[in-house]
């Protein structure tokens, strides 16, 4: 249905070739669409009908596709949901031009709340989908910034507050205090989901990390990203923590190079020590604690809410991101 919906905002590619059809590129690509669904299943399981939630769920959307544009091209991204990555396609300022304006319209949707929640309601909306986009930003200007800098003393601590900000506002805040706000015409508290939310974004990247380094053909972007992006992922920081200092200082030499200057035999020595220090495991223990937070923190919350698809629908993705193969 978001989906659907979402055409509905795309302007027609033929009258700006150069804007217009990049600018449907990514959001017509066949992704999860976790953030909307997100936003849609918590919105129902408070009261509120599809309709109500599917313009906030559009916003989301689109948001989340501006913001992939510029991620690949930050990090230099050759694939995207199967496909190469639109700067790949059509060179960085165009794909650039394009994830601008995919942002601008974001907001188009979120007029429509105005008639169908009332304007108080859609101005705090509004007011929530801007603190979602600074937090956005904010997080991912520490990441890009521990790359710039090779930061080499990051703890996971770092991590967790990084991903908070770059991943979990968008992927999983956002998406169920929008709902929330939609379904309780908000009457619920909103502060108690940044915990949840938290929890079950911060299992959701991990997890997303470890795919990337072990997915199968499934996986829509291209193994070893990170690595060759020198991203700071759990993984390398318990390897920077644990490795003998000649490993350290080599793997420093990796991670100060240009992403082209990385080989693939220095990649997979990576791998290897990424193995040997147990930085794997780690991971996915820190990962499996953070889905039983996640759970935990979903059952207080929603206690006394009634069973329905929609909330059986949200208690197993908690649970699914640990079991996510793509």
């Amino acid at each position: 249905m978001t989906r659907t919906e979402l055409q509905r905002f795309l302007p027609k590619e033929e009258s700006r070739p150069y804007l217009y059809k990049l600018m449907a590129d990514y959001p017509l690509r066949r992704g999860k669409m976790m953030r909307s669904s997100l936003c849609m299943a918590t919105a129902r399981i408070l009261g509120a009908s599809v309709e109500d939630a599917l313009p906030s769920a559009v916003s989301i959307e689109l948001l989340h596709n501006a913001l992939l544009v510029h991620d690949d091209i930050e990090d230099g991204s050759d694939e995207r949901r199967g496909a190469p990555t639109l700067h790949s396609l059509h060179g960085v300022p165009l794909a650039l031009n394009a994830g601008d304006a995919l942002g601008l319209l974001s907001l188009s949707p979120l007029k429509e709340n105005v008639r169908l929640l009332g304007r108080s309601l859609a101005s705090r909306i509004l007011e929530e989908t801007e603190r979602t986009a600074w937090e956005t930003a904010e997080g991912q200007a520490a990441e890009l910034g521990w790359r710039r800098d090779n930061r080499m003393d990051l703890g996971d601590e770092d991590y967790v507050r990084m991903v908070l900000q770059k991943t979990c506002w968008l992927a999983t805040i956002h998406p169920m205090r929008m709902g929330c706000l939609i379904g309780s015409r908000g009457t619920r508290p909103l502060d108690p989901l940044i915990r949840l939310g938290l929890f079950f974004g911060t299992a959701f990247q991990i997890q997303d990390d470890l795919l990337n380094l072990e997915a199968g053909s499934a996986y829509g972007k291209e193994r070893d990203g990170d690595l060759l992006e020198g991203k700071r992922t759990l993984m390398i920081i318990h390897a920077i923590r644990h490795a003998a200092p000649g490993e350290r200082r080599r793997l420093q030499r990796f991670l100060a190079r240009s992403r082209k200057a990385r080989s693939t035999a220095e990649t997979a020595w990576v791998r290897g020590l990424l193995q040997r220090t147990g930085a794997m495991d780690h991971a996915r223990d820190v990962a499996r604690c953070f889905a039983g937070a996640a759970l935990f923190e979903f059952e207080a919350y929603f206690d006394g809410v009634a069973d329905s698809r929609d909330f059986r629908f949200l208690r197993e993705l908690l649970t699914w991101v640990l079991r996510r193969m793509h």
